[in-house]
Parts: C-alpha cells; structure tokens; sequence
C-alpha cells in the first residue's frame, strides 16, 4: 500500500520536527531549552479564559457553528480591521478558521489550478510552499539578504511575474526574520500588483501586534488594493492562543464564499467554545498584549547583544515578530568530538546535541546560511541559551 504522490513529496514540518526531537531529549531527561517552536511562552490573558467559560456555562454554544464562523465573532473582526488597519470589510468578508494556517490553505485551494504560480517572499514561513503544493501549485521564490532584512524588493516580484502567476504572499512582520515592510516598500508593491488584473497577494499579518518600528500598515488599506488582497490573521501570536486554534481572512467576497466552500467540506466551523474566547479577545482591552510586546522587545535586546558576542554569527535586529534569523555559515566545515557541521541543519542537530538547545535550520525558510532562533522564551532561559551555544561553538574548529 503506497502513499499518494502528494504526501511523498510533502516535507514535514521542519518547526514540527525539530521540537519532537527536543521532546524526545526532554523524555531521557535532558534539560533542553526549545527555541524552535514559534509560541509564545505567556498563558491566554485571564479574561479570554473566564470568556471561554462562561460560554460553557452558558450552555447556548454545543451545536455546529455557522461554517464561516459565529455572526457575531465575524462583525467584531470587520470592525477591528476596519479601526485598526483601515480596511473596508464586512462579516461576509470575513472567514474564521482552525488557526491561520487553515486559512492560508483554504485560499490555496480554492484559488489554484494546477501548475499555477505563487510567488513567495523569501525567507518565508515553512507551510507556505508546502501548502502551494498541496494545492498543486508552483512556488516561485525571490529572495531578500541580511543586508537589505531579509525584505526581497518590488522589482523582483515585478520581474518574477509570468502568465502562470496567480497569488503572491509575505509576511509582515515576518516569521522566520522579524522583517517588517515599511509603508513606502508595501505601495512600491501594491503598484506591481496593480499593474495586473489576475493576480491575488496574500498578506500574513499574524504578528501584527509583535511589531516595534511604530508603524504598521495593512496593503489591503492601500488604494486600489481591499479588491485585489487576502488579510491573513489570528489569535495565536498577539493573545497567546495557539492552542484554541483560531485564525481568519477579510477576503474579497468571491473568494471568501470559496474559502467557505473549502473549509465546509474539510473540517467546518472552528470549535464553538474557542470562538467566544476569540471573540472576548477581540473585543476587549489589548493592554495584555501590549505587555507582552513590550516584554519581547526588551527580550530581543538582549538576544541581540549576546547574539553579537559570539565569533562569526552574523545577524541583524528584527523588528517584530520573536525570531531572529542568524547567518551562521561561519562554522560550515569545522568539526568537534567527531561531529562535522557541514550545513544549518548539522549546526543545529550540533546545538541539540552538545547545547540542548533546539533551534530551526533556515533550509526550510528558505535560506541555507541560516538558522531560526525563537526568543519567546523567559529571560533566564534566553540567557543560558545563548551561553550553552556559544561554549560549544567556540570548540569548532
């Protein structure tokens, strides 16, 4: 019995991956510091909670929700993105699914034929390309360096572009490297996109609340561009619920009903009672997450200047998101105990390994010289962290 052709080709999840090889650490009893998951390390804010709970005890939310998720839910997010991020959409607009991931998947599918093109900002979160072809799609990249923040520019996407393009998407601010696209950097985009009458950009704003430059602008808010945008968000990030597993677009209304069409044959609603949390979130005071964004960025410093302490790491300063992206090609080629670190992926089975620390090889984020390292983790433990790897790099030679 064979596996479809599909999933042979599929990649696992390298995040996924990575963390259940520091559990199987853990399970030895092995003090591994995981850097790799994408979480954050605070609990969903108290009131979230009690919201969850009262909707239990309340008793009205057992029976399937609406597949598009709760009215209510829907129209406090329409208005949210209408206040927070200018722009013009309604409940009809708008899509609750199982997390941000089944988002992104829903528009892939019901976007793409086969062998349309996706173009994809790279460094780019590991599930894009994956989801692309799940849905039979190509992805094309075009890559941003360390010099310029990891950003690839307009002109590449402009010369990027072919008759088989369909979507483009990015993040911002970014998972793996922290990037943020200013306002100047997103119209020289959005007039690219313009120039194209079939092309859809996908725009992941997950981290949006993660962000430090005092700016933060939505290309969906640009003239011309609600039309022609998918909004990509959720709870995870900003309200410390990647367990509830709720996340939403604002979608043209035609691909907004195929996105619904999608999600009712595949799962259906989002859990009930995890919607009137989402929906407690969204409509209540953000001081919680803005102490939480105040917490990493102090966090980001430090890591930023331990970071640069060690010998041939190269890295530069995110401004969102909790990652930081290092170049570590420095140490390809050298060896210690017998362990050759030929590439991102030896450096970090190296750092598992000789550090139990577990880190992110950028190979999956699409850059080789690379390695993610998330900071959503306490200050103590950041601290030790970075002192473990930097003892056991300094024994490379």
């Amino acid at each position: 019995m064979n596996l479809s052709d599909r999933i042979n080709n599929l990649e696992e999840s390298a995040t996924l991956a990575m963390a259940a090889k520091a559990r199987e650490f853990k399970a030895k009893g092995i003090d591994v510091i995981s850097l790799s998951l994408g979480e954050p390390d605070f609990k969903t804010p108290k009131h979230i909670q009690e919201g969850a709970k009262k909707a239990i005890d309340e008793g009205k939310y057992f029976a399937y929700p609406p597949v598009a998720g709760y009215q209510d839910l829907r129209e406090a997010i329409a208005k949210k993105l209408k206040q927070e991020n200018n722009i013009d959409y309604t409940a009809e607009n708008i899509v609750v699914s199982n997390g941000a991931k089944q988002s992104i998947a829903n528009v892939m599918l019901a976007l793409l034929n086969p062998g349309d093109e996706v173009i994809v900002f790279s460094p780019y979160w590991v599930s894009y390309s994956a989801l692309i072809q799940l849905a039979e799609g190509t992805p094309v990249f075009i890559n941003g360096s360390i010099e310029n923040d990891f950003k690839a520019t307009a002109q590449q996407l402009k010369e990027a572009i072919t008759n088989k393009t369909k979507a483009v998407i990015y993040s911002s601010p970014c998972n793996p490297t922290g990037s943020v696209f200013t306002k100047n950097e997103l119209e020289a985009i959005a007039e690219v996109i313009k120039a194209h009458d079939d092309i859809i950009i996908i725009a992941d704003e997950i981290y949006e609340h993660i962000n430090y430059t005092g700016e933060r602008v939505s290309i969906a808010s640009l003239p011309g561009m609600v039309d022609r945008t998918v909004t990509v968000n959720g709870f995870a990030k900003g309200f410390a619920m990647t367990g509830w597993r709720v996340g939403y677009i604002g979608a043209p209304l035609w691909l907004a009903k195929g996105c619904n069409k999608v999600q009712g044959q595949i799962t259906s609603a989002n859990c009930s009672i995890a919607q009137r949390a989402a929906y407690v979130a969204i409509t209540s005071d953000l001081e919680p997450t803005y102490e939480m964004t105040r917490a990493y960025k102090n966090r980001r410093q430090i890591v930023y200047d331990l970071l640069r302490e060690i010998p041939g790491i190269k890295t530069n300063m995110p401004q969102g998101a909790f990652y930081f992206f290092p170049d570590v090609s420095a140490y390809f080629g050298k060896s210690a105990d017998g362990f050759k670190v030929n590439d991102a992926s030896d450096f970090c089975m190296y750092i598992l390994e000789k550090a139990h620390v577990s880190l992110v090889s950028g190979d999956a984020f699409g850059d080789p010289d690379c390695v993610r390292l998330s900071y959503a983790a306490s200050e103590q433990e950041l601290r030790e962290a970075i002192k473990r790897i930097k003892e056991v790099l300094s024994k490379l030679s």
